[in-house]
């Protein structure tokens, strides 16, 4: 590990999703727009997060949010599926696993 002049770590760089889990997480989203739940999505990196984020509507706030948090990796898990409300649908270690939220059942909106 390098340290600067002042004797700190290094800040770790933006988080990115790869080909691979931005695959899968395309793939449930094409599910999602074929079955009229969601039009649109929007991505977005972090130096502690990456987010994808899935839209009923353009210009709503999002219906889903799926985070990858590598920090949380030795503990509950670095991928998060968030609800509308903010609420956790889903969290682990396994991207697929996590993504089986979106099959498990159909989500309607309370309120």
């Amino acid at each position: 590990m390098s340290f600067d002049v002042s004797g700190a770590p290094p800040l770790p760089g933006p988080v990115f999703f790869d080909r691979r889990e931005l695959t899968q997480i395309l793939s449930v989203y094409g599910r999602l727009v074929a079955a009229a739940e969601a039009r649109d999505y929007a991505l977005s990196d972090g130096r502690e997060a990456a987010e994808f984020a899935v839209f009923r509507r353009t210009g709503d706030a999002p219906a889903w949010r799926i985070e990858k948090r590598p920090a949380l990796q030795t503990r509950q898990g670095q991928w998060a599926v968030f609800g509308e409300g903010g609420q956790i649908l889903k969290r682990g270690r396994d991207l697929a696993q996590v993504l089986r939220v979106f099959e498990s059942r159909r989500f309607t909106v309370v309120r």
